[in-house]
């Protein structure tokens, strides 16, 4: 954007990227000497975050994504689209019929992220539009490729969803595992 240059960006090894806005000559090399000494903040390219969320399928944006899908503890089913994807364009209608169906299911939630307007967190692989994923409460999240009708969804959702007792149960087992622990030594 205009307002934002003269900028400098650096994208590091883990997709982190960090960025100056209107930066002047003078600045450079104390900014860099921040980047270099960890005391920059990540920038995230990012919607603002919708103050009215009532429509049956929730917006997300690159600012809230964590809060909803993975620290909701409800199950969530996630669309990552592109607005000019005729695909995405398709489905939309098809999501709000299944987000509708399932509304009273206060555990469930069918979220949506516009991609091209908000950084996809590194946990998920979007490499098209639309892409599905489902989540649930334990963190247990597999990729959606079943059918594209509403009922199809709505099926998947039901049959694959954790319930409060089945997440807390899963949280114990990851509670319980034994650390990690060097290998034993035979040492006949």
């Amino acid at each position: 954007k205009e307002d934002q240059a003269p900028l400098i960006l650096i994208q590091d090894s883990d997709s982190k990227k960090f960025l100056k806005e209107q930066v002047e000559a003078g600045q450079i090399v104390a900014w860099l000497k921040d980047y270099f000494d960890g005391k920059l903040t990540p920038f995230r390219k990012s919607e603002p975050i919708p103050e009215a969320n009532n429509e049956p399928v929730k917006v997300v944006v690159a600012d809230n994504v964590h809060d909803v899908v993975f620290k909701s503890g409800k199950n969530v089913l996630i669309e990552f689209y592109a607005p000019w994807c005729g695909h995405c364009k398709k489905l939309a209608p098809i999501l709000d019929e299944a987000a509708a169906t399932l509304q009273s299911e206060k555990d469930v939630v069918i979220a949506k992220m516009d991609a091209t307007a908000n950084d996809v967190p590194s946990e998920f692989d979007v490499q098209g539009y639309p892409t599905l994923y489902f989540v649930t409460p334990s963190g247990k999240k597999v990729s959606y490729e079943g059918g594209r009708t509403a009922d199809e969804i709505v099926d998947y959702i039901k049959k694959n969803k954790e319930t409060a007792g089945q997440a807390a149960a899963a949280d114990t087992e990851k509670a319980a595992e034994p650390a990690a622990t060097e290998p034993l030594k035979d040492e006949l």
